[in-house]
């Protein structure tokens, strides 16, 4: 019987050799690096690496690109503000007659009596010169 035992035990050391012996040769090829899996992973590796960096890149552009939006929305509203500002003092103001924007001081005309410019018909009478229009109509 001990004979039989030791037989069965040297056939069991010969098979798990035999089974290490597949598995190293299996390993070996899994992690090849030039067509195994070893090379896949380390070309998604370096992969992960580089959208890495450019994610953190994009990261930092997004940002400064939002603190600049950031600004240029707050000068609008701050411009915004002064327009309204104006807006809302220009409908203070009395409404001129022509009469009162001519004897107003610089206020210019150009003499029709003279040649006319070149471009400008001779019949054509040139518009005043620093004339402000001070009306204002409502959007529709």
């Amino acid at each position: 019987m001990d004979i039989l035992a030791d037989i069965m035990l040297g056939i069991g050391a010969i098979g798990a050799a035999v089974y290490c012996m597949v598995l190293s040769r299996r390993l070996r090829r899994f992690n090849n690096l030039q067509n195994g899996m070893g090379g896949a992973v380390a070309v998604l590796s370096a992969q992960v690496d580089d959208m890495t960096t450019m994610l953190n890149s994009a990261r930092d552009a997004a940002g400064e690109s939002a603190d600049i939006l950031t600004d240029l929305t707050d000068r609008a509203e701050l411009s915004a503000q002064k327009l309204e500002l104006m807006m809302a003092s220009l409908h203070d103001l009395p409404d001129a007659d022509p009469a009162q924007i001519a004897d107003a001081p610089g206020f210019a005309t150009v003499d029709t009596g003279t040649a006319a410019p070149p471009g400008v018909a001779a019949d054509d009478t040139p518009a005043p010169v620093f004339v402000s229009h001070r009306i204002l109509r409502a959007a529709e």
